[in-house]
């Protein structure tokens, strides 16, 4: 029986191919078909390495990020046993889910379907022992490697990061990755990437990738910070807590201006004309109330969907929930009223009495945003 632990470090560390191949091929006659080996066992980052379309060495059957099959909560600690951990340990399992969760893997084994919430256990072990929440995940993975690859502007990369910051999800092609850290000849080569990395999360039933969770997030932060092209996005989460004071202030004027100062600046935002592209821009606008809410779209209620919802974390339930509806080439007006006539309320009924409605609208023809903030007043 071989073991073999980060196997991979080699095709990590050497980017050049010939030597590589020297490596692959000394790891395929010394392990594939040989009467010596009853058992062989590899893990590591990456996916074995192909040649073209097809794997060096096809005789391992292999579980990644991508595809973790029936073994998918193996590949880190489950909900249940972070919920038990910080039971013991006396931590706050909802910051503990705000800070490291977001790895959902799905398993499909004779027949049956299971969803998995997965944590690194490198960031919980840290987390439970320094009984802090904190980012530790980086302590093993610099954001230095992010850097390198979200500043490669392949086939509008950039766009993608800037969508996924705002908390979108972005649709992906894993099957050609050549599962190694040199060869991208797409943005979708470099996203797979970073889902074996650990820095994105992938939807395998919907084929997209997401940046997982709060420690992860402030590594795309502090990446960001550093590269040139991504000032105007920076500068936008930068200027997101002010706009959040001025919303908690009902200051329209000044809500208005910060939401048409990101919608003009922020390059794949400004040539999108429809409501999608203002919801992702007030997302990434509002980018410093993910600290104090759970920010929700497309929230269901009794008679329709509202936008977006500012629903307050517990520890910060002396915030006021917001109810955010967006309009398109329509009176600002009409958005408020919406908001009232669905009795999107409603949805949010333990909120009422600290509760804003907030409306904005988009004028396509004169690129203009206008909003209006009310407190809520039950009739």
């Amino acid at each position: 029986m071989i073991i073999l632990d980060e196997w991979d470090c080699v095709m990590r560390r050497i980017s050049n191919w010939s030597e590589q191949k020297i490596y692959l091929d000394f790891l395929r006659d010394w392990l594939k078909d040989q009467p010596y080996v009853a058992l062989a066992y590899m893990t590591g980052i990456l996916p074995i390495k192909k040649y073209g379309e097809h794997s060096t060495l096809n005789m391992f059957y292999e579980y990644s990020m991508v595809n973790s099959a029936e073994i998918s909560d193996c590949f880190g600690f489950t909900e249940e046993e972070v919920f038990k951990l910080c039971k013991d340990y006396g931590m706050d399992f909802e910051q503990a889910k705000e800070w490291y969760d977001g790895y959902h893997l799905i398993s499909r084994y004779r027949g049956q379907r299971k969803e998995y919430s997965i944590y690194s256990p490198k960031s919980i072990v840290e987390c439970m022992l320094r009984g802090e929440y904190d980012t530790y995940w980086n302590q093993t993975e610099t954001y230095e490697a992010l850097k390198e690859y979200i500043q490669m502007n392949k086939d509008g990369l950039k766009d993608a990061i800037v969508l996924m910051l705002s908390g979108e999800s972005v649709k992906i092609n894993t099957r050609h990755f050549q599962n190694d850290m040199n060869t991208f000849e797409t943005k979708d080569d470099i996203l797979t990437l970073l889902v074996h990395l650990g820095y994105l999360s992938y939807n395998k039933e919907e084929e997209s990738v997401s940046i997982p969770n709060k420690e992860v997030e402030q590594e795309f932060i502090s990446s960001i910070e550093r590269i040139a092209s991504y000032n105007t996005v920076n500068q936008t989460i930068q200027d997101s807590k002010d706009l959040l004071q001025a919303l908690w202030n009902m200051d329209e004027e000044t809500v208005e201006k910060g939401i048409e100062k990101a919608h003009r600046e922020i390059s794949i935002l400004k040539y999108y004309n429809d409501e999608n592209a203002l919801s992702c821009t007030i997302q990434l606008a509002f980018y410093y109330a993910r600290e104090y809410y759970q920010m929700i779209r497309e929230l269901p209620t009794g008679k329709g969907y509202a936008d977006i919802c500012l629903i307050p974390r517990p520890r910060y339930k002396d915030k006021a929930a917001v109810i955010i509806e967006l309009k398109w080439d329509k009176e600002v007006e009409t958005a408020i009223s919406q908001i009232k006539e669905k009795n999107y309320p409603d949805s949010l009924k333990d909120y009422k009495e600290h509760l804003l409605l907030c409306g904005i609208t988009y004028d396509k023809k004169d690129k203009k945003h206008l909003c209006r903030i009310e407190k809520w007043i039950e009739s």
